[in-house]
């Protein structure tokens, strides 16, 4: 009951944010939407969304914990995978500024980088959502 209530609310948002905005952003914000949900099911703890360093030139998308170690997550999400998955438009430019944002965001918080991770969630919106989530794709461990 609660699930349909949460996504009929999500579903809301995102017209509502048609009306105001460009069609690529409020596809965007209905994917991190859905992201959240997701991870949320799988037991992770969302604790930020849209980290930005405070010049702005790198974001996050959602900021997650999982036991002791924090999940930086990357939402890409597109209405069909004509032109492949949505994961593989994350470059090597995209993967440096997460990287970026996801220290700045450790240091402040006093987490260790070996307890961060760094995970991609794909949206493929064509007939139903099919939710891809890519788990520890830099790895910064040594």
């Amino acid at each position: 009951m609660m699930a349909a209530i949460l996504k009929a609310a999500d579903r809301m948002r995102y017209r509502a944010r048609l009306k105001s905005g460009s069609a690529t952003a409020a596809l965007g914000h209905y994917g991190e939407d859905l992201a959240q949900r997701y991870l949320q099911g799988c037991g992770l703890t969302v604790i930020a969304r849209n980290h930005r360093l405070t010049n702005g030139s790198a974001e996050i998308d959602i900021v997650a914990r999982e036991g002791d170690t924090l999940v930086f997550v990357e939402v890409k999400t597109r209405q069909t995978d004509e032109y492949g998955s949505p994961d593989r438009a994350i470059g090597v430019e995209k993967r440096r500024h997460m990287v970026r944002a996801a220290l700045d965001y450790a240091r402040r918080c006093g987490v260790n980088w070996q307890n961060l991770r760094f995970d991609i969630v794909s949206i493929v919106m064509s007939d139903a959502a099919a939710i891809t989530h890519l788990r520890d794709v830099l790895p910064l461990r040594q």
